[in-house]
């Protein structure tokens, strides 16, 4: 039966924030190098392919991408002071996506080589079923990047909560149906589903907000930029 102490306990705690792994990176991390661009290669795919890449080029482009980047060392010049990771890997992207259009050479695009099993065949499926109406490269870019800053604080929540709760609650986060079937599920009162559906909510909100601030030059922006990104979400 949930409880108080459903939340939190020893596996409260938040993940390695992204400018602890770039600063891995930076010493030549492989594991961290790796880790970052799973986390973070998603937004690129969807910015090039909202750009009007077919798949297959997309996918290439977006490997190619992350192999330049490393191959030219580019964490080398990154710094927290310089602002929010989000927009300066969208800035080097743009340039990235010029140069190769001006080059036109295959061979510079990862010379066909996969750096890491990324699944495209899901970001695919994903970018399919998202609003294509007058959406811009740059706000499919920002949305993604809010969809997986977003998923990840939902993994986050669901390793603190006990086992089979979370999935219980998960669909009245964001609202949901009524109360009465969850609470009878877990042997609870409404109203104590009420509480602790309150307690998780706002437990959420810290990690998500700890989620962003991790990539944010100033913490103390985490704030507006969450509300950025749940913007970036809305149709």
């Amino acid at each position: 039966m949930p409880g108080d102490t459903s939340m939190g306990g020893s596996k409260r705690g938040f993940q390695a924030t992204l400018w602890t792994l770039v600063l891995k990176a930076k010493d030549h991390s492989q594991e961290a190098l790796e880790e970052l661009i799973r986390s973070y290669w998603k937004p690129v795919y969807v910015y090039i392919r909202r750009w009007g890449y077919p798949s297959e080029e997309a996918k290439d482009l977006t490997q190619g991408f992350f192999a330049d980047l490393l191959e030219r060392d580019f964490l080398k010049g990154v710094s927290r002071e310089k602002g929010r990771f989000r927009t300066f890997l969208l800035t080097v992207l743009k340039r990235y996506l010029i140069n190769e259009s001006e080059r036109k050479r295959a061979q510079k695009r990862g010379g066909g080589k996969a750096m890491l099993s990324l699944d495209f065949t899901r970001a695919e499926r994903d970018f399919t079923i998202m609003p294509t109406s007058d959406e811009t490269p740059e706000r499919s870019f920002n949305r993604q990047w809010a969809l997986e800053a977003m998923a990840r604080a939902l993994s986050t929540l669901a390793r603190e909560l006990e086992p089979g709760l979370f999935e219980a609650i998960k669909p009245h986060l964001a609202g949901g149906p009524a109360y009465d079937e969850t609470a009878k599920k877990l042997g609870i009162t409404v109203v104590r589903l009420n509480n602790l559906i309150h307690r998780t909510r706002k437990r959420y909100r810290e990690i998500l907000r700890a989620e962003v601030a991790g990539s944010l030059s100033d913490p103390a922006e985490a704030d507006e930029e969450v509300r950025n990104l749940l913007d970036a979400v809305k149709a």
